[in-house]
This record gives structure tokens, C-alpha cells and sequence, in this order.
């Protein structure tokens, strides 16, 4: 009998933390949490964020995949950004990001590789570039799916894993330009370009 009711316990003790992620995540916050390293050396990190915007699966879908877009520099991070090439499901971009972000590397071109997974509503990136970019490697996913009974929601879950000069402080550094910071600022801005482009979108998914 022990093992059953430590099973049931911890499943008790889950529910009321799922619940707050639920509540948080409709209230727009996202969640941040490290990831540890997945090389057999150990080095670099990785982050885990999770947020969720207002806009149903198949809108958000058109959004997040229109690479050939000029509201990316929007977001305050990023001087510039063009498509380089798309051939079936995979897509090559280049960004430039601000000096705030990446102060070792500045006017840096990074090249990302995208690959699309539509069953899955899934995107694979990895920077093809990451010597040129100060970086040993850089590369992660972006999981989306329904979220919430209206199905009006649509959640994300970003992984990356990467390595630089510095990753470590700039991973545990909590004030503006840390990675808290700019992951937190990106879902926020992320969320108000949605919701701000979505009757484009919205037309777009329709056809």
C-alpha cells in the first residue's frame, strides 16, 4: 500500500502547482526556468519559456512562420532581419541583434537555420554561424499547441541550449540584459505583436 499513497501524494502535491502555472500563463506571464547543459562536458546552459498568447493555433502558426517579415525589429533587441532563403520546410534567416544583448560580438550576422514541422506544430532552429557570432553553438525548439477550453489560446514552449564567453553571468544576471530579462521582454512584445497583427494573421490562416 505505501507505494500507492506516496504516488497519491505526489500527484496531490502537483495539483496545486499546475494549477498556478495555468493562472500564471493566462495572466501573460511567462515562465522561466534554467536548463542544464546537454553536452557530455558539461559546458554551456540552456533556458525552458513557456507563454502563451492570445490567438488560436492555426493564426499563431502563420504568424510565427511569416519569416519574411519587418515587425521583428520591433522588438527592441534586434537592429535588422531579412530571409535569406526557404526551400520546402526550411527556412534561413539573418538577424543582427543590439548591443545590449550581445556585447562581445557586436554588429554580429546570425545565421538561423529553421526547420518547420506543421503535424507537429513544431520548429527546430540551430545557428549556422555561431564562430562568427562568438558563440561554440546555439540551437533549440519551439513547441506550440492549444491552450485553454476555447481553444482562442495559444501556448509556447521555447527551448535553446547555447555557449558563449560570459554564459554563465549572463544567465544568472537578473537586471536589464540578462536572460531573464530578455526572454521576459520578448514574450511580452511577442504577445502585444499578436494581438496587434492578428486580423492579418487571421486572413491568412483562412486562405
Amino acid at each position: 500500500m505505501a507505494p500507492f499513497f506516496i504516488a497519491l501524494l505526489l500527484a496531490t502535491q502537483q495539483l496545486p502547482a499546475e494549477e498556478s502555472e495555468q493562472a500564471a500563463l493566462l495572466e501573460g506571464k511567462a515562465l522561466i526556468q534554467k536548463l542544464p547543459s546537454q553536452q557530455k562536458d558539461g559546458s554551456g546552459s540552456g533556458y525552458e519559456l513557456i507563454y502563451v498568447v492570445d490567438a488560436p493555433l492555426e493564426v499563431y502558426w502563420k504568424f510565427k512562420t511569416d519569416f519574411d517579415n519587418d515587425y521583428i525589429v520591433s522588438n527592441k533587441f534586434i537592429i535588422s532581419h531579412r530571409l535569406v532563403s526557404q526551400h520546402g520546410n526550411v527556412v534561413v534567416t539573418e538577424d543582427i541583434f543590439s548591443e545590449d544583448l550581445y556585447t562581445h560580438k557586436r554588429k554580429a550576422k546570425f545565421l538561423w537555420q529553421t526547420t518547420l514541422f506543421l503535424p507537429q506544430y513544431r520548429l527546430d532552429f540551430v545557428l549556422l554561424n555561431p564562430a562568427e557570432c562568438g558563440q561554440k553553438f546555439h540551437y533549440g525548439s519551439i513547441q506550440l499547441e492549444t491552450f485553454g477550453v476555447s481553444s482562442q489560446k495559444t501556448k509556447i514552449t521555447q527551448r535553446a541550449y547555447f555557449d558563449f564567453f560570459g554564459v554563465s553571468f549572463w544567465v544568472n544576471y537578473p537586471w536589464y540584459g540578462g536572460m531573464k530579462h530578455f526572454l521576459r521582454y520578448t514574450a511580452r512584445w511577442e504577445q502585444d505583436t499578436v494581438l496587434r497583427l492578428k486580423p492579418k494573421y487571421i486572413q491568412k490562416s483562412a486562405q
